[in-house]
């Protein structure tokens, strides 16, 4: 890992596109190679991979990995094969709404691809996947340069899951506004809530700040209010999930309570974003759709279990925050403030 990319959650290579196993961290570091869809897919339902941004870039590399499986096949069985990559990948997670985004535009690609040949067709979408990787790089930086202006220094900075560079191509969302305001010369310490029931935040978002020798204290999610209360928080900043066309925002269920947290105690709530993770197609957060995942994630951890046997469990993997706890949303093309129903708008100009 260089000083520029300590973190590369997803690499290609010669026809393989290795995923860093988030599962493991921070015990083991190891790659999953993926390829074809179908173990793309599977990378990204069964959490190899997770953050937004992240799975858009592995969504995009799926179906250039099954052009490219298929690239010395007849159009037609090209065609048929592809289509059932598409299927694949979209059934693969519902709330995140980059993994949509980018299907959408490899299939644009796709489209205008008609009359090429399949082998011609397979590398235009391999193309394609690495521009929109690249770009992810390029928006993360631009999000971190806009949100550093809103950390002040000795900010002590409390975050929620995991919206870093495992949760992007690189440098982060969130934790990349952290990262950009420390490059900026500032002093910035982390409060990473542990994020139960998958501990994204113990187990991820630690991981990052050590890495990066920013300072990090890692608490409970119940410990939130406890520390806001005393004072020992100055500002909290989370990633998203999707956010809605009036600036509701699904992130990772936790979420919605450290926002009311934050405004009974009177905090500045950031989300920070990049622009394809707004759906301008949902009006609002009762329309996003939100994942209900396996219940021994609850139950237990790994290969340990705590819960009864026959205990009923709810795990909605996600919830929603209402637009009005939000101070202000982060993105690479500016902040965006209240009201946003036009503000969002306005950023793709409409």
């Amino acid at each position: 890992m260089t000083a520029t990319q300590r973190v590369e959650t997803l690499r290609y290579a010669n026809g393989v596109l290795e995923l860093i196993d988030q599962r493991l961290l921070p015990q083991m570091f190891k790659y999953v190679a993926c390829r074809t869809a179908t173990e793309t897919a599977a990378a990204i339902r069964d959490m190899v991979v997770r953050g937004a941004p992240a799975i858009g870039c592995t969504a995009a590399y799926g179906v250039a990995l099954e052009a490219m499986r298929l690239a010395h096949t007849s159009p037609e069985a090209f065609a048929t094969g592809l289509e059932s990559g598409f299927a694949v990948l979209r059934a693969s997670r519902p709330t995140a709404v980059n993994l949509f985004w980018a299907l959408d535009r490899m299939r644009a690609v796709w489209r205008a691809s008609d009359a090429a040949k399949p082998v011609d067709v397979a590398q235009r979408l391999l193309d394609e996947a690495a521009r929109l990787y690249r770009e992810d790089l390029d928006v993360n930086h631009a999000i971190g340069r806009y949100g550093a202006g809103l950390v002040a220094e000795g900010a002590r900075v409390m975050t929620h899951c995991n919206a870093g560079a495992l949760a992007t191509a690189g440098h982060g969302t969130a934790l990349g506004v952290i990262r950009s305001a420390r490059d900026a010369g500032k002093r910035v310490s982390v409060i990473a809530n542990e994020t139960r029931p998958y501990l994204q935040g113990a187990r991820l978002t630690a991981w990052e700040m050590v890495q990066e020798a920013i300072p990090v204290t890692l608490i409970t999610d119940s410990m939130a209010g406890h520390l806001m209360g005393t004072g020992r928080v100055d500002l909290v900043i989370v990633g998203a999930d999707r956010i809605a066309a009036n600036g509701d925002t699904a992130n990772k269920i936790g979420t919605y309570t450290l926002a009311v947290l934050a405004a009974r105690h009177g905090l500045p709530f950031y989300v920070a974003a990049p622009l394809s993770t707004i759906d301008l197609a949902i009006a609002d957060g009762s329309r996003i759709p939100i994942e209900e995942r396996d219940p021994r994630e609850v139950t237990g951890f790994r290969d340990m279990r705590w819960a009864p046997e026959g205990v009923s469990v709810a795990n909605p993997a996600f919830d929603v925050t209402p637009a009005d706890l939000i101070t202000a949303i982060i993105t690479e093309k500016g902040v965006v403030r209240a009201p946003y129903a036009t503000g969002l708008r306005a950023l793709f100009g409409a």
